[in-house]
């Protein structure tokens, strides 16, 4: 077995998580080798520490996160060249006869190499065994075992990498969440049957240096687990405004599926006037239980919270959201309203969408409308409400108080 075939079966590369990759590798030494034990430790101090560990034995001593001290160890003193690394037979080598771990361990015979890092730093050591003497272990299988170690070296190497920026993205997250460092904006959304602002969508703002956009942050925190205190603190910062705007104006605010069912919505909602609040549901997280969906939002709109679905146009969840969900509100994609005066097939989508809202009686809103072109277009089709650069980007509400609609309900007039 050489190392092309071992880069084969268990590429670094391959987005697959990496303590998977190295259970797997533990499994194809210890069986290869017809071993009992095999595990990976790693030197933290003055301690061997098992990190990841296959068996087939009962024993409670080599567990995950157990350790012992390193220098009464096989694997500190393989790697200090003091023992071989292939015991065949503990009893019949002078230093491990006499070494308690051997009978701590029931450890028969042995092999095991170190996990070389790149940069020539000792990660810890590759190692496996069995309760009985075995003879027929050789210099075939101890190469065969230094190929897995590699491997075994680029995938910690990786892992510990990413873990350091997971690290420090962490950080940047939890220091957000506790100065609670989200800034709100409002893009105005207006209606084309009054010409007049009838609501604001809400839109998260990150000040953090270097800056990054926040589709960046709430997809990281996701993916740390950190996505829903994230959301919540999002909506929460939102909610600080609702007294200040009118009460006939309506605040749409973005959250995930997942947030739904969690329980993390009806939690934040839960002393809130909701007869202002347009929940606008992203199509990004698929939907496994619709049923439940509707259960958990029934007592929101009960209370008066009304249901829109985003991107309507660029995907197949938002069209299930829409039959399953009964939404009030249907937002046609920046992807379907940017250039829909020119391209035809774009036009007749939107057609369709706008005839199926009204028939079951939904609001049409189409976002992204950046010209004056699009915007005559989409009223020819019957679009209800309009929001887009051409009519306003998103503000603080210190200026959105101060909004001047004059110049964008002349162009809603003509």
């Amino acid at each position: 077995m050489d190392r092309q075939f071992i880069d084969h079966i268990f590429d670094p590369n391959e987005e697959t998580n990496v303590g998977a990759k190295l259970l797997n590798l533990l499994a194809l030494v210890r069986k290869h080798l017809d071993m009992e034990v095999a595990f990976i430790s790693e030197f933290v101090g003055n301690d061997r520490v098992f990190k990841l560990v296959d068996k087939q034995t009962s024993s409670s001593t080599v567990c995950v996160g157990n350790s012992d001290v390193i220098k009464e160890t096989y694997c500190q003193k393989i790697a200090d060249n003091q023992l071989d690394p292939i015991i065949t037979d503990t009893k019949a080598n002078p230093i491990t006869n006499v070494m308690p771990i051997t009978k701590e361990l029931n450890i028969g015979c042995y092999i095991g190499v170190p996990i070389v890092l790149s940069d020539g730093g000792m990660y810890g050591t590759f190692c496996c065994y069995k309760s009985h003497p075995d003879d027929s272990l050789n210099g075939r299988d101890l190469t065969f075992l230094t190929l897995i170690s590699e491997v075994a070296a680029e995938l910690i190497e990786k892992n510990v990498q990413f873990e350091m920026l997971n690290k420090d993205a962490k950080l940047a997250i939890e220091n957000v969440i506790k100065t609670k460092g989200i800034d709100i904006y409002f893009q105005p959304i207006f209606s084309l049957n009054t010409n007049k602002i009838s609501g604001f969508e809400a839109l998260s703002r990150f000040t953090s240096i270097p800056y990054r956009t926040p589709d960046i942050w709430f997809n990281e925190a996701a993916q740390l687990g950190l996505g829903e205190p994230l959301e919540m603190l999002a909506i929460q910062n939102t909610l600080d405004y609702i007294d200040k705007f009118d009460k006939a104006t309506y605040i749409s605010i973005n959250t995930a599926p997942e947030h739904i069912l969690s329980g993390a919505i009806a939690r934040v909602f839960e002393q809130v006037d909701c007869n202002q609040i347009v929940l606008e549901l992203t199509e990004h997280t698929q939907v496994l239980d619709y049923p439940a969906m509707r259960e958990a939002l029934k007592p929101l709109r009960i209370k008066g919270m009304r249901l829109a679905i985003d991107d309507a146009g660029a995907g197949f969840s938002s069209f299930q959201h829409i039959l399953e969900l009964e939404a009030d509100i249907i937002k046609l994609d920046i992807s379907l309203t940017q250039n829909i005066n020119k391209e035809r097939s774009k036009y007749l989508l939107a057609k369709a969408l706008c005839g199926f809202a009204k028939a079951i009686n939904c609001i049409i809103l189409a976002e992204g409308v950046e010209t004056q072109d699009e915007l005559d277009t989409l009223r020819v089709l019957g679009v209800d409400k309009v929001q887009g650069y051409l009519l306003g980007r998103p503000a603080p509400f210190e200026d959105v108080v101060k909004y001047q609609t004059t110049t964008l309900l002349n162009k809603l007039s003509e």
